[in-house]
């Protein structure tokens, strides 16, 4: 695990623009649970410099710029809130452990996944303008 004091200004990233941090499995499994309605979107947070550089500040740029937005924010931390990645990386089968990774759910399904490798080598803004056609498209 990595210090909390190393990953904390991390996680603020997220929680300073709404985002609600799941740290256990209990709170992803009861969120994200059979009677889930609307749209969450959960990002599994890293200390990667592709978290740090694109996929953080794509997803702050996203809800600047988004005219419909996810009914819930989410987060969990790759490498600290071991149980609650674990139950994201679940629901998110069959895509392989990613981190970072994005997943937007709706209605308890999952609707869409961006892995690590389709943040690795793009912006903030690319990242974000993706983000935002897909917040259009299934977001109310």
């Amino acid at each position: 695990m990595y210090p909390e004091d190393l990953i904390a200004p991390m996680r603020a990233e997220l929680t300073n623009v709404g985002f609600q941090e799941f740290r256990t499995e209990d709170q992803v499994a009861e969120h994200l649970g059979p009677n889930h309605k609307g749209t969450t979107f959960v990002v599994v947070n890293s200390v990667c410099g592709c978290a740090a550089g694109a996929a953080r500040p794509g997803v702050r740029y996203a809800l600047e710029h988004a005219a419909k937005k996810p009914s819930t924010l989410a987060t969990v931390f790759a490498g600290n809130d071991r149980d609650a990645v674990a139950k994201v990386r679940e629901l998110v089968l069959p895509y392989p452990p990613s981190s970072p990774a994005m997943a937007l759910f709706k209605d308890g399904e999952l609707v869409h996944f961006i892995e690590r490798h389709h943040i690795e080598g793009r912006n903030a803004k690319m990242i974000g303008d993706h983000l935002v056609e897909v917040f259009e498209h299934f977001c109310d």
